[in-house]
């Protein structure tokens, strides 16, 4: 096979949305820090809601990116709390995909605390082959032809025979 084309993961982000600051928001950022052992940043409100009580640049959520051999051992344990299954509607037209972790209790070594509750997370994947660099780079930048692109069947291909996940059609 040409190594060219070998689909690789480009980074993993964990994102936690808790919708106000304060408490609440300490405790996911708590959480989020004990799963991946990373410092996460805060996410801020983008426009101001006053049905949610939500003002504009108000943290209201926490996120943070794993590349490299964080993201693949993260992602290992993630999928693992989901059931190794996906559906592949999950999938996106560029091969990227995203799924949701209910209570962060799945995970290994979590245990309930009643002062904290429970926080869900989202967790998206983004794929990419080498060379993707040439369209983001400064200097002599250029298109990536279609067929280098990872494509949603490739990305599920990759998923199936990496991490031994099942992908299902979406219902």
């Amino acid at each position: 096979m040409n190594p060219m084309l070998e689909t690789r993961i480009d980074k993993v982000t964990v994102h936690i949305g808790v919708g106000e600051s304060g408490q609440r928001l300490v405790n996911a950022e708590t959480i989020l820090g004990e799963i991946t052992n990373r410092t996460p940043v805060r996410s801020l409100a983008k426009k101001t809601m006053p049905i949610f009580g939500i003002k504009k640049a108000e943290p209201i959520g926490c996120r943070l990116t794993l590349r490299g051999g964080e993201a693949d051992e993260f992602l290992k344990v993630a999928l693992e709390v989901i059931g190794k299954s996906l559906r592949s509607s999950q999938f996106d037209n560029t091969g990227n995909f995203c799924f949701g972790v209910e209570e962060h209790t799945d995970f290994p070594g979590m245990k309930y605390d009643p002062d904290i509750g429970i926080f869900g997370m989202d967790i998206s994947v983004a794929l990419k082959r080498p060379g993707y660099r040439v369209a983001r780079r400064c200097v002599a930048r250029r298109k990536v032809s279609p067929h280098h692109k990872v494509s949603a069947e490739s990305a599920m291909e990759f998923v199936k025979t990496k991490y031994g996940v099942e992908v299902t059609e979406a219902a």
